[in-house]
């Protein structure tokens, strides 16, 4: 037993060494609160440092006992709002709002918010013992500013124990009623980690607790490759990379979100179901890649995101939406006036409009159009942030547009100013081609479009084509324009459309999503013709003489990723199926 402490401690050294040497700092377990599950003096120290008027204010009233009033307040919030609300827009203690986090803004125009960014204080803690009926300890435990974040239960294979103990562990060892692992209130996420594979999960629920994978993938499959620097573990990406301090910061600010769906029980009553979303990883990846090229590459580039069913491909989008609609350049400009989201998806839009508003704390940031294509050509005037809508609404914008000049009575050519606009395309193999996809470049396109078309007319001495050459100028490139392609199953013409040198900008295969659990491999269940027909002509075959594929298929239960017979963390071979 001593030898395998010894080795996760060396695992548990390995991981605060990093952390430590890159914008973390040490919080000692002696200063927790196991009942208050904080760290009272760090969160005091943060606000007093960086709120010093509110914090006289407020001494004014209480003198000595300022600080034991707000984490009093500061408890009472958390227990009912939430960690994360709390963390993004503060709490109240006698009528004044006070911050224990500051996030960092989409610009560097304020220096004041980037001195406040730059004083938040990541902590990480070694064996904390959270509990005030027992001993117990979680391995790691990451706090911010005094409220703690994350834990991790940390597992070498060296040892004989590997994730799947780890996983365990949280499902039979951690009471979920602890203050500390309480869903929504104090910890919003824990990961059980080996040396081979990561898995997340964000409410413990005892034997109930619902893992999902957090790995690379390893050459289309599930898992992780090997170290590119060769050492001995595959997962270093987990605290080099994701809870690197500006990272795991910018993942508390704008990709955690909680997510609300009503539903009726048994008795047809309404019931709420509250949903802690954390990022998978190729959903981390994809996005923070999409948006690193729009900053460095701007407008007018097209970019095809090859995700297979089972890739959570609706957060996806919202998570995209949202940082496209704020993303600012290296100049601190706008890369983007306005994001149109191209779907048929009716949940789309109150999960977007709910996600956002959690991030920015503002309504009508987005805009569904479920109306008329005059609903669509105002969002598009007035530039409204976020647009959802469908394809076959753009035809009939340029006609909105003259009704609504001629109602105000302006003289209007129905076409708008030329604005950047970035435009998600879910399920764009069957939505990006047709007169429909040329309509929605021609209104995007704007007044610079037309003059374009009018130029190349008069250049050619052809005047009167004008309508022509529009039409052909609408089907080709737009600077103005950005495409970001969703497809699952991209036809030739998708990728000649929306990918760069022939390959997607980022990609989670079919054969990840089955190994991973989240989709089913059909060709493993399956009828040959031949065998259907002597099925039924020959129905007296008895059914232990058919090839296996003819077996009866019985759709298994759900169970965890990690314990489904398909999928293992300690391979990296690919079938020759996927080879194709």
């Amino acid at each position: 037993m001593s030898d395998q402490r010894a080795s996760e401690a060396a695992f548990e050294t390995v991981i605060e060494t990093h952390l430590l040497a890159h914008g973390y700092v040490p919080a000692d377990r002696a200063g927790f609160d196991r009942a208050r599950a904080i760290f009272p003096a760090t969160v005091l120290a943060f606000i007093r440092e960086t709120q010093p008027k509110e914090w006289a204010k407020l001494e004014a009233l209480h003198g000595d006992k300022t600080g034991e009033q707000i984490l009093t307040d500061l408890c009472k919030w958390l227990d009912a709002n939430g960690s994360l609300a709390t963390l993004r827009h503060g709490f109240k203690c006698y009528g004044r709002t006070l911050r224990v986090a500051f996030f960092k803004a989409a610009h560097g125009l304020n220096p004041e918010l980037e001195a406040r960014y730059a004083a938040n204080r990541l902590g990480i803690t070694r064996q904390l013992h959270f509990s005030p009926r027992s001993e117990k300890s979680v391995d790691v435990t990451l706090s911010l500013n005094g409220i703690p974040v994350a834990t991790a239960e940390l597992k070498n294979p060296f040892t004989g124990q590997t994730m799947e103990h780890a996983r365990r562990q949280y499902q039979q060892d951690r009471d979920p009623r602890e203050t500390i692992f309480e869903f929504k209130r104090r910890t919003l996420v824990h990961f059980a980690v080996d040396t081979e594979a990561v898995f997340m999960t964000t409410r413990l629920a005892g034997p109930a607790t619902y893992f999902l994978p957090f790995n690379r993938g390893c050459d289309g499959g599930a898992g992780n490759p090997p170290d590119p620097a060769g050492r001995t573990y595959r997962t270093a990406y987990l605290w080099e990379e994701v809870l690197q301090r500006d990272s795991f910061l910018d993942l508390l600010a704008r990709f955690i979100h909680l997510q609300i769906e009503e539903r009726r029980d048994d008795q047809g009553r309404k019931v709420k179901k509250e949903t802690l979303i954390f990022p998978r990883y190729h959903q981390l990846q994809a996005i923070r890649t999409l948006v690193a090229a729009a900053r460095t590459e701007g407008v007018g580039h097209n970019y095809l995101i090859e995700h297979s069913a089972g890739s959570g491909k609706s957060n996806t989008i919202g998570w995209l939406a949202h940082r496209l609609a704020s993303l600012h350049d290296a100049a601190n400009r706008r890369v983007f006036d306005s994001v149109i989201v191209v779907t048929d998806r009716i949940v789309l839009d109150q999960q977007l409009q709910d996600t956002i508003y959690q991030f920015d704390h503002k309504r009508g940031v987005v805009q569904k159009i479920d109306e008329s294509s005059r609903q669509l050509a105002e969002a598009l005037e007035n530039a409204v942030p976020v647009i959802i809508t469908t394809l076959q609404k753009f035809p009939f914008v340029s006609r909105q547009l003259l009704k609504m000049a001629e109602e105000r009575g302006e003289q209007s050519a129905g076409a708008l100013p030329t604005r950047r606009c970035a435009v998600i395309i879910d399920e764009a193999h069957s939505s990006q081609g047709g007169e429909s996809a040329a309509d929605l470049k021609e209104v995007l396109g704007g007044e610079e479009l037309r003059q374009a078309a009018q130029q190349q007319a008069a250049a050619e001495g052809l005047d009167d084509m004008a309508e022509l050459f529009r039409s052909m100028v609408k089907r080709g490139r737009q600077a103005n324009l950005s495409f970001f392609a969703f497809t699952a199953t991209p036809k030739y013409k998708t990728f000649a459309v929306f990918a760069e040198n022939g390959e997607p900008a980022h990609r989670y295969t079919m054969r990840q999503a089955i190994e991973e659990g989240f989709i089913l491999d059909v060709l493993a269940h399956y009828t040959t013709y031949a065998t259907y027909y002597k099925l039924l002509k020959f129905p007296s075959i008895k059914s232990s003489k058919l090839p296996c594929a003819t077996q009866p298929y019985n759709r298994p239960r759900r169970s965890t990723p990690a314990t489904n017979s398909n999928w293992s963390s300690r391979t990296c071979s690919k079938p020759s199926l996927w080879n194709a």
